[in-house]
């Protein structure tokens, strides 16, 4: 909608993840580089945490982009999965035909390890990617580590990269999976934008849709970053929804009013609360006039709610 005015040729904060528009900050290129250690020769478990919308996704989709054929990956999304409908999964990601009919925990494991081994012998790596994992339970992640064991006398022959909240970090302390946690080669928890990463990471995506000049004011910035805590992907919602704002006023640069508009429109919370319930009335006044009846009550407080706000 605002594209022509501010003469760019694509929406420059939308949050669905075109790897064109991907940006790489200090702390997501030492995430992706711990996820390269982490995914060395000797390599099992990679644990990558972080808060919801600080860019874990895009950590994973850059890891992707630099994969070539040598590198078989199986990639789940959705992983509220028992521990036979994670094999499943697997086996469906890495292409393993099997009959349905005939699954078992044995049947696909051993159909898995096969594959494995396949790939092995001609000189492929296996890597499975588990996203939103902190939803694991505790005995499917131990059928992972049981996947794990399959090795060779220098690498590993599955190495698994989990990808969660911060919850998967007190998860793993489970005493019950304290042999999964040891084999964890590399972790990293990443944190949100600074204000300087904001900075660049505005401008970057601006200058990938076409626009090159300033949009937002350095006041805007700064309140696009308090507002959003340096999370990426509320700064891309307030970022888009502040310029809205701004075109729909015909503003050429966004300034801090379009972006507190935009705030109290994206990170509102429900107004139906309490407070709007109820006429605000003293606490003490409730139970009596609870005490009258729903009808009487309700009239009561509509005439000694002007007395007390007055």
């Amino acid at each position: 909608m605002y594209t022509g005015f501010f003469g760019l040729t694509s929406p420059p904060f939308s949050i669905a993840p075109n790897p064109d528009f991907m940006y790489l900050g200090a702390r997501h290129t030492e995430a992706l580089a711990h996820l390269r250690y982490g995914l060395g020769d000797a390599g099992g478990f990679v644990l990558l945490t972080g808060e919801v919308g600080t860019g874990k996704t895009t950590v994973s989709r850059s890891l992707l982009q630099e994969l070539d054929e040598t590198t078989d990956v199986a990639f789940i999304l959705n992983p509220t999965l028992s521990e036979l409908e994670l094999l499943a999964a697997i086996c469906d990601e890495l292409k393993i035909r099997y009959k349905k009919a005939d699954a078992s925990l044995k049947l696909l494991g051993d159909k898995i390890t096969q594959r494995l081994q396949k790939n092995h012998q001609a000189g492929k790596k296996t890597i499975l990617i588990i996203d939103e994992a902190q939803h694991l339970q505790p005995a499917v992640l131990e059928q992972l580590r049981l996947l794990t064991n399959l090795e060779t006398n220098t690498r590993k022959l599955l190495q698994v990269i989990l990808i969660g909240q911060p919850e998967l970090q007190h998860l793993l302390q489970r005493n019950d999976l304290r042999q999964l946690a040891q084999r964890i080669t590399a972790r990293y928890h990443l944190l949100p934008l600074d204000l300087n990463e904001v900075q660049h990471y505005l401008k970057y995506r601006l200058q990938v849709a076409g626009c090159s000049r300033p949009v937002f004011s350095s006041k805007a910035v700064s309140a696009l970053y308090q507002q959003s805590g340096g999370i990426p992907r509320l700064l891309n919602l307030l970022a888009d929804r502040a310029m809205l704002a701004a075109y729909s006023q015909q503003k050429p640069l966004v300034d801090v009013a379009q972006v507190q508009r935009a705030a109290a429109e994206v990170l509102a919370v429900n107004s139906v609360g309490a407070a709007s319930v109820r006429p605000p009335l003293p606490a003490w006044l409730w139970p009596m006039l609870a005490g009258t009846g729903i009808v009487v009550g309700f009239l009561l407080a509509l005439v000694l709610m002007p007395v007390f706000q007055g």
